[in-house]
């Protein structure tokens, strides 16, 4: 049988993927295109023909996308910074968002030039921040905590991988992030916290790839969104050593709240509110500053 135009073939699925209400249908197109072919996106117009099998399993993910499975289960891997990283049912798909986060917190330790940095990801899911920056700081002592034992056993997996090819092993610990009594060796030792909590507000409408897929555990911070990340931040405050900072991920409606929630305890200073590319307040940092007994204590 003839080869047929791989331009024709996207631009079909481009076509069905916008009549599927899909956000991106374009940009979808042309990924799953690259991913079937193992090639990179850019480099779809050096492909201008392909047989007629490699159309039928274009046109199975394309049917798959139309009915709103997220394009990340579908190709099996999500970016994070310079890694990618294996994802499906049952643990949340990263955005790009959090990359925001990733680059604060390697600038931070960059400027701070600590060697061997402590460095704690809460709410890990996949492994994405935790593995990202164990590959771009070798030098760093990771440790990541989920509660969720399906999320847990991705971020096993990705750490596994990552550790195959050469990345710097991580710390993978099971626990509630609000737990009083978790990690109680690393209190006053971590340099750095990154954490992406549940913090959509019940209620919330959301796109069915994210509301149909992504583990409600993962999405849902209470009614107001901060049924997580209130108590949570009492820990942050034992965890991190006094110069260490701490990025909260939140929902869009939250950022004065959660950075009245640092600036009400005095061990945190320098609280700034972060937006995300789109513009909206989407991620809170803090320094831990020394209490007046701390820095008796130091003198």
């Amino acid at each position: 049988m003839s080869r047929q135009p791989l331009r024709l073939a996207i631009l079909e699925a481009a076509s069905v993927l916008e009549e599927a209400g899909v956000a991106s249908p374009r940009v979808d197109a042309e990924l799953l295109a690259a991913h079937l072919l193992g090639v990179d996106r850019g480099r779809l117009g050096l492909v201008p023909l392909v047989d007629p099998a490699t159309i039928d399993a274009y046109r199975a993910m394309v049917a798959q996308r139309a009915e709103r499975i997220p394009l990340q289960y579908i190709t099996g891997t999500s970016p994070m910074g310079e890694i990618d990283l294996a994802v499906g049912p049952g643990v949340f798909v990263p955005r790009p968002e959090t990359e925001l986060i990733l680059a604060w917190a390697l600038a931070f330790l960059e400027r701070h030039g600590r060697p061997n940095p402590v460095v704690l990801d809460l709410c890990t899911g996949s492994g994405a921040l935790a593995l990202a920056i164990a590959h771009a700081r070798p030098d760093a002592v990771v440790h990541a905590v989920e509660l969720e034992a399906k999320a847990l056993a991705w971020a096993r997996r990705n750490a596994e991988a990552r550790a195959a090819e050469g990345d710097t092993p991580i710390h993978l610990h099971q626990g509630d992030v609000t737990d009083r009594t978790l990690l109680t060796k690393l209190e006053g030792t971590v340099d750095v916290i990154v954490a992406n909590p549940p913090y959509i507000p019940e209620g919330a409408e959301l796109e069915p790839e994210v509301i149909e897929h992504d583990p409600h555990s993962a999405l849902f911070g209470g009614p107001d969104g901060l049924s997580v990340i209130r108590p949570m931040v009492t820990n942050i405050a034992r965890w991190l050593r006094i110069g260490g900072a701490v990025a909260v991920e939140h929902d869009d409606t939250n950022g004065m709240l959660v950075a009245e929630l640092f600036e009400q305890r005095r061990v945190f200073g320098d609280v700034v509110q972060h937006p995300d590319l789109a513009g909206k307040l989407r991620f809170v940092t803090a320094h831990r500053v020394p209490t007046e007994v701390e820095a008796n204590r130091r003198k």
